[in-house]
């Protein structure tokens, strides 16, 4: 996979966790026995600027912690060019996963590792609406981030 970052924040510490993020998108290559490689977008928000996202596509006046959207979703007649493989955008609110980090225990670094995770199953088709989808998606984020960043 390849990945573009922007980050919308001038906080630069975020851009030094391209490793990690290559060494998920690795290891979701690998568990998921992904044959093709695909182009992924991460955007580095905080509450504000995610809160207008959520506002404005899911109609949920508050901020969370990570959005995916991806492009098959987004387009039921939506074909990828010769040559393309986009999947489409992942969001992370680094006001969340501060939060969330301390809330859980854990490092930032691994609260980062399993957003950007959970977005990223989410753009290759993984989603937890039922029980039986959750437990599917939450294995394969535990198996894809245990292996690169221990609890």
């Amino acid at each position: 996979m390849e990945l573009t970052l922007i980050n919308q924040l001038e906080d630069a510490a975020w851009e030094k966790q391209l490793p990690l993020l290559e060494a998920i998108m690795a290891r979701c290559e690998q568990v998921l026995r992904l044959e093709e490689s695909y182009l992924v977008s991460l955007v580095i928000v905080d509450d504000e600027q995610i809160r207008t996202i959520n506002r404005s596509y899911r109609k949920i006046d508050k901020p969370t912690d990570v959005i995916s959207f991806a492009l098959k979703d987004q387009e039921d007649d939506y074909e990828m060019m010769e040559g393309e493989r986009e999947l489409g955008d992942i969001f992370i609110n680094v006001d969340a996963l501060k939060r969330q980090a301390e809330a859980y225990g854990h490092s930032e670094e691994r609260e980062f590792g399993f957003l950007f995770t959970h977005g990223l199953l989410h753009l290759c088709g993984y989603d937890h609406m039922s029980e039986e989808q959750e437990r599917e998606m939450f294995a394969l984020q535990e198996q894809i981030i245990d292996a690169i960043i221990k609890r």
